[in-house]
């Protein structure tokens, strides 16, 4: 089985390495510094469940790589719709895409049965440019329940968690989603086919949705939120309102707001991926997680003011970081 790894970073390196490790051919396909580590001495895996070091092929242009049965994709879903320059010499007749992405993916109601088939959600993929670059019929879902870091050039961190739950928009067990599934196990990782993948989406949907844009406009961590009353009880009401607007499109989390908030309680001190782009400078991912949630309010009639003002303040400050075109540009 042959991968590429579009955009390895912090996750996309792991899984990349996992996979080589597993016995599939992988090529990453990264750039900077971070390349050059790589090439020079493969991707250092740093994890409490034992570190190791795999040499996989390594590039920044996909059109040495050639085309692939499965491209992983770690690039930022803002990115998405300026990235086909380096998606399209990947592609032959069934090669799939899987999109470890936060939020609500492009591909949402492809597939879906009900009054919303077909819809686009137009923050998520606007003007169809993201259908345009990556064709629904190739889209397999994953929602990534690992937390890694760049420690430095070629080093990667793994701080928790090895589950990539993936599936496909239809729900049907197919066996492109079992050719990965055992690759990824043969790596050591964990990779469930769900017929029900939305509701993983919701699931973290909901902690996301509420932490990383407060995280940034206070620079808090996911614990200094929950410890703050009133930060936590803003949580809670953004979490209410999600998940309303997640039942009204056909989907139950069938989680409890508390638990949820438990589990996030759990992370400690961690700054959420939107406070480390923003230390960054980098444009922040939060189309996917709030503008596509009260675009999804307003198509199904659900109140969500609370999910409303933060999505006001958090947009207008992605307006004062990224300059004009910033978005589109692949990380």
């Amino acid at each position: 089985m042959k991968v590429a790894v579009l955009g390895a970073g912090a996750i996309g390196a792991y899984v990349g390495a996992a996979l080589h490790r597993g016995g599939a051919e992988v090529h990453l396909i990264a750039r900077g510094e971070h390349l050059k580590a790589i090439r020079e001495a493969g991707v250092r895996v740093l994890s409490p469940r034992g570190d190791f070091t795999a040499h996989p092929h390594a590039t920044d242009d996909p059109a040495e790589v050639g085309t692939v049965d499965h491209i992983f994709l770690g690039l930022k879903a803002n990115s998405y719709a300026a990235a086909g320059h380096l998606v399209s010499p990947l592609l032959h007749e069934s090669t799939t895409i899987i999109a470890a992405q936060n939020g609500i993916p492009w591909w949402y109601f492809h597939g879906l049965k009900g009054p919303y088939q077909g819809h686009r959600i137009q923050s998520v993929d606007p003007d169809g440019t993201v259908t345009a670059v990556l064709p629904l019929e190739r889209a397999i879902g994953c929602v990534v329940y690992a937390a890694t870091e760049i420690e430095r050039p070629g080093v990667i961190r793994h701080l928790e968690g090895t589950r990539f739950s993936i599936g496909e928009p239809s729900g049907e067990l197919t066996g492109r989603c079992g050719e990965f599934s055992a690759a990824m196990t043969d790596g050591g990782l964990k990779c469930p086919v769900e017929q029900d993948l939305r509701k993983d989406i919701w699931i973290k949907l909901m902690g996301n949705i509420a932490f990383n844009p407060i995280s940034a406009l206070a620079r808090a961590t996911m614990a200094g939120i929950c410890r703050h009353d009133g930060a936590r009880e803003l949580v809670v009401a953004m979490m209410r309102e999600t998940v309303d607007v997640a039942r009204r499109v056909g989907c139950d989390p069938g989680i409890s707001i508390e638990r949820r908030l438990r589990g996030a309680e759990k992370a400690g001190e961690h700054k959420t991926s939107t406070l480390q782009d923003l230390e960054k400078g980098k444009p922040l991912e939060l189309d996917v997680l709030l503008a596509a949630v009260v675009e999804l309010a307003d198509l199904t009639g659900a109140e969500v003011p609370t999910l409303r003002a933060i999505h006001a303040v958090s947009d207008l400050l992605s307006e004062s970081l990224d300059p004009v075109g910033a978005r589109s540009t692949p990380d």
